[in-house]
């Protein structure tokens, strides 16, 4: 027998130490052994409802208030604070509607991240959890849940985007089967789903047997184009959404008056949208507060836009606090998860026009319903919100609550090609919001 030479020996060796340390999982591919051993709170959430406040919410304005400032030289809140449904929490002023059932949320207040001046970053990192890794694409959270969860109906997809397409929301490396369906307004619904006027239903059966032909000889002569397979799947999981209860979803007018009109403006009718939506089966739902709505900056507050950042806080109050009380009435809260996000905070101090800069050390996001264990506070900021005292909250960390309220395991591995990827970076969530 010839003798083990060291390269079969050191070879062997590191197949023995693979072997020792993974397990199958149900793809075939190895599993972590951490996968395995962490055991993490599983939550009952069905659903996710993702409001995105574009442009970086002041938390000392909104959710952590703390002394008050005069908007100049005196660094502090803008705004008065409030009493809240929580003993000895205070919000701001402006946020009166969602004070009174505080109850039903939890304050994430020590969120952070260390993107500095960079919106589209900062974004990136709050859409992604991550920060960004040479040429890999990494996937949205919206397209993670997609992925994980599936849509709970057939014939619905598994994520929306109401608000305007973006890389940061899409689907990676994961490839077109999790990206999502976007609209810009909730007049109609996604354009391209609705069959056209002038064309009638034995038309649009002829136009598809067509496609359908030339979709499959195509296919078969280009059998290991990734991309054009990603193609050919969006284009039939389009067809079965035209085809089925998914656009009855963007009849608004179905609802009682009263009802529309307590979500308010444009942005309130996404949310009552989203809320049809995963009535529907849709697993997660992004609803953009655009950068357009009122003030022509959202919540990007510099210099003049602090003058009107009330009239943001009060559309969000009201949307906010109707989405949370009708998911209640339809007997829907506990099993829909409401998160509230951004991608930083602001300085406690006032800049030379009024307003305020960025700021990523410290800022607050919310979470409602999906069965947690709501009516507390996460982390702690000091007397002018700009320094964490108490259980920092990574973004990796807001993520894996988030997976973890879905029944998703935060330390399970995504694959790039056969590269192991976990769904978080590492994130632990906030044990004490589960059940």
């Amino acid at each position: 027998m010839n003798p083990m030479n060291r390269r079969d020996f050191l070879l062997r060796s590191g197949q023995a130490a693979l072997g020792a340390a993974t397990l199958l999982g149900a793809n075939g591919l190895p599993l972590l052994a951490d996968e395995k051993k962490i055991i993490y709170p599983k939550g009952k959430a069905d659903h996710c409802i993702f409001i995105w406040l574009g442009g970086g919410a002041a938390q000392i304005d909104t959710w952590d208030p703390k002394r008050k400032g005069d908007g100049k030289k005196i660094a502090g809140s803008y705004y008065d604070s409030i009493d809240t449904a929580i003993p000895g929490v205070k919000v701001c002023e402006h946020l009166g509607n969602c004070a009174k059932i505080l109850d039903r949320f939890v304050l994430f207040r020590s969120v952070h991240h260390d993107v500095i001046d960079e919106h589209a970053a900062a974004t990136n990192r709050l859409h992604t959890g991550r920060r960004p890794a040479g040429t890999v694409q990494y996937p949205s959270i919206g397209s993670i849940v997609a992925r994980r969860r599936k849509p709970a109906v057939e014939g619905v997809p598994a994520y929306v985007v109401i608000g305007y397409p973006n890389v940061t929301r899409g689907p990676g490396f994961l490839g077109a089967s999790a990206g999502y369906v976007y609209l810009t307004d909730t007049e109609a619904g996604p354009a391209g789903l609705s069959r056209a006027a002038d064309v009638s239903p034995a038309r649009q059966v002829e136009r598809e047997a067509l496609l359908n032909k030339m979709r499959q000889g195509y296919l078969q002569k280009h059998p290991s184009e990734k991309l054009l397979g990603d193609y050919d799947t969006a284009i039939g999981e389009s067809f079965k959404l035209s085809r089925g209860d998914f656009m009855s979803a963007f009849q608004l007018e179905k609802e009682p008056g009263s009802l529309r009109q307590s979500y308010g403006n444009e942005f309130g009718q996404r949310c009552l949208l989203a809320r049809r939506l995963v009535q529907t089966g849709v697993r997660f739902v992004e609803v953009s507060f655009n950068l357009n709505f009122l003030n022509g900056a959202g919540w990007d507050t510099h210099n003049q836009a602090q003058l009107q950042q009330h009239v943001l806080i009060k559309e969000l109050d009201v949307a906010l606090s109707s989405l949370v009380l009708d998911l209640e009435k339809n007997k829907m809260l506990d099993r829909t998860l409401v998160v509230v996000a951004t991608e930083f905070g602001r300085p406690a101090q006032f800049d030379g026009g009024g307003g305020r800069g960025h700021y990523g050390k410290a800022f607050s996001m919310v979470m409602a319903g999906g069965g947690l264990k709501t009516g507390q506070v996460v982390g702690e900021t000091d007397e002018l919100a700009m320094n964490i005292v108490k259980q920092p909250v990574s973004v990796p960390d807001f993520h894996a609550n988030i997976h973890c309220a879905l029944g998703i395991n935060p330390s399970a591995h995504l694959y790039d090609e056969d590269r192991p990827v976990p769904i978080t970076d590492m994130g632990e969530p906030a044990r004490q919001i589960f059940a």
